[in-house]
């Protein structure tokens, strides 16, 4: 699993980084082990998305995260993580639909979701004010697109893996929309994505982690070359530095200055 921060899309101050954790399945008590103290927005990875033709596993991914959580006294609280959905990931299941039935629902689903990033295409990088005003046009592509969709769905076959595209994406909705109000959002989680992409590349040379505890080690060394790579920085030259200066006794209580965003 991956904890991916990344501001540079509205040019924010914070460097990027991105922290792994490794866990034995995909239960929903991980992350929110991971992000018992976490308050403020989450654009939540696949966990919370199966594909097409995959049944949802509720208690998988994220999803309790987004509602009230029962604290140790057996008392209801509110989590304070608010939901931000991935278009990316609804596009998903359309684009599987389209490419098994190439059905032109689908293809048009497709073609209306390609519009919203068009417009992200502009907003990207652009400082704050002027990232919303590329996407008060997003705003009504996207009303108009959930008017179709709910339209569409009632003519379709219930069971239908494309009915079923439309219904999680018509359910998050308003989590989908979010985006449109506040600059440091993103219309989709793929910065995430993208630092998962590693590990399933990993996986087709080595296989497995041997233990629990060699994948907390992988996971461990993930962080450091994730988070080198998002810095610009050779994560091999930025080890070999580190090592070598925790080596000369640099000391525990400037660890910060260790970090990669340090390195010039």
């Amino acid at each position: 699993m991956a904890h991916v921060r990344d501001d540079r899309p509205f040019r924010g101050a914070a460097p990027p980084a991105a922290a792994y954790f490794y866990s034995p399945d995909r239960g929903g008590e991980h992350p929110a082990k991971h992000l018992a103290n976490f308050t403020g927005f989450l654009q939540a990875d696949g966990g919370a998305c199966p594909r097409a033709g995959q049944r949802p596993d509720p208690g998988a991914g994220f999803e309790a995260l987004y509602g009230p959580r029962r604290t140790g006294d057996g008392l209801l609280a509110n989590a304070g993580i608010t939901e931000v959905a991935c278009w990316a990931h609804c596009r998903r299941k359309f684009y599987d639909y389209w490419i098994a039935k190439k059905s032109p629902v689908a293809k048009e689903a497709i073609d209306r979701i390609a519009a919203f990033y068009e417009i992200e295409a502009k907003a990207r990088f652009a400082h704050p004010d002027e990232r919303m005003a590329h996407r008060v046009g997003t705003a009504p592509l996207l009303t108009a697109f959930f008017g179709w969709a709910e339209k569409v769905v009632t003519k379709l076959s219930a069971k239908s893996d494309l009915a079923e595209a439309f219904r999680y994406t018509i359910k998050r909705r308003e989590a989908l929309s979010r985006f449109l109000t506040d600059a440091r959002l993103e219309i989709d989680n793929n910065i995430a994505e993208n630092a998962i992409r590693a590990i399933a590349l990993g996986r087709k040379n080595y296989l497995f982690a041997g233990a629990d505890s060699g994948g907390d080690r992988a996971a461990a060394m993930y962080t450091i070359v994730q988070t080198a790579k998002l810095n610009d920085v050779n994560p091999e030259a930025y080890l070999r530095d580190t090592l070598a200066r925790i080596a000369e006794g640099h000391p525990i209580n400037r660890i910060g200055a260790l970090m990669p965003w340090t390195i010039r």
